[in-house]
């Protein structure tokens, strides 16, 4: 695997153009290790990195990558990470788990110590959009790109229909995605219909950014007349929802969503909220839209999940996120 690949991915995940060059102390190494890897020396930000890119046309056995990384960071005296081409999903939660880092350029990136300064100093450099999709037109581009049907062309005036949107939310939602480059208007007699201008995995990444966390607020509270049996109620959200995706434990206290319009409802109602979570409690994330749930598993749908938790940086829940994006509905 060419070093360049590594570059440009770093430059497409990173916005910037990382150092790269040929590691000056591999001739002091063991025989083993340098026939196991190309080494290279990778400077971003004033951190020093040792690139450990495998030689072998197959991934190397797991225990075998742990040992070696360990002996290979001994011996440079700074951080090492695995670089390879492919990794199963249960190899990447096993480097996970056991805090390997790793790159697998063009599609991960696990950097469990300095990948969060990393990531702490591009999300403050990186420019930001100059205007994010409202949360109207975010949750109708999430609920067509659920929809196999819809992905590629849709009915706007539809799609608004059942949320219960305004002519005039329709309007600015329309000019939003056309504006934005996402989908392009066309008219069939009085109709207007949006054609996605890519495939529905280009279009989350390119609408992404754009993109913003559903959740206004959290509060706790507790079972209560009011809310007559919540979990009936409310579709699954957070950790709780994540859990139902992939095989992340379950929170032991449940974690729910409710659109503003039910939150505003609930609390003219004498809702009670609590200072903190007491052992009988949960919690209620309060979003911008009304959160679009998903019949077989009662939680939020998948792409308002990842926006709602993509930066809860623990190690679990990135692994869970991992492994929902692997199996989205494209």
């Amino acid at each position: 695997m060419p070093q360049s690949a590594v570059r440009k991915y770093l430059h497409e995940v990173l916005g910037v153009d990382p150092v790269i060059r040929q590691w000056a102390g591999v001739r002091a190494l063991p025989y083993f290790l340098q026939d196991a890897f190309e080494l290279y020396e990778l400077k971003i930000h004033n951190h020093s990195i040792l690139l450990a890119i495998n030689r072998q046309e197959k991934t190397l056995r797991l225990a075998t990558v742990r040992g070696q990384i360990d002996k290979l960071k001994s011996l440079a005296d700074c951080p090492v990470v695995y670089v390879t081409d492919a990794l199963a999903s249960y190899e990447r939660k096993r480097l996970i788990e056991q805090k390997v880092p790793f790159i697998v350029p063009g599609n991960q990136l696990y950097l469990p110590d300095l990948g969060i300064d990393l990531r702490e100093y591009f999300r403050q450099k990186k420019p930001a959009p100059e205007r994010a999709l409202s949360p109207a037109t975010q949750a109708m581009l999430i609920k067509a790109l659920l929809n196999k049907s819809t992905q590629t062309i849709w009915h706007p005036a539809a799609t608004s229909a059942e949320f219960g949107y305004t002519p005039m939310t329709l309007s600015r939602a329309v000019k939003e995605l056309t504006a934005a480059g996402i989908a392009t208007l066309q008219r069939k007699g009085k109709e207007r219909w949006l054609h996605m201008n890519r495939p529905p995995p280009e279009t989350w990444r390119v609408a992404k950014p754009l993109l913003r966390s559903p959740v206004k607020r959290s509060v706790w509270t507790h079972r209560n007349p009011i809310l007559l049996q919540p979990e009936l109620q409310f579709p699954l959200a957070g950790r709780s929802a994540l859990a139902r995706y992939s095989l992340l434990a379950e929170p032991a206290q449940p974690i729910y969503a409710v659109d503003l319009g039910r939150w505003k409802t609930l609390t003219q109602r004498g809702l009670p909220t609590l200072s903190e979570p007491l052992l009988d409690a949960f919690q209620l994330q309060v979003w911008t839209y009304v959160p679009i749930p998903m019949p077989d598993n009662k939680a939020v749908d998948p792409l308002s999940l990842i926006l709602s938790v993509q930066n809860d940086f623990d190690e679990r829940v990135q692994g869970a996120l991992e492994e929902l994006q692997e199996h989205l509905p494209w």
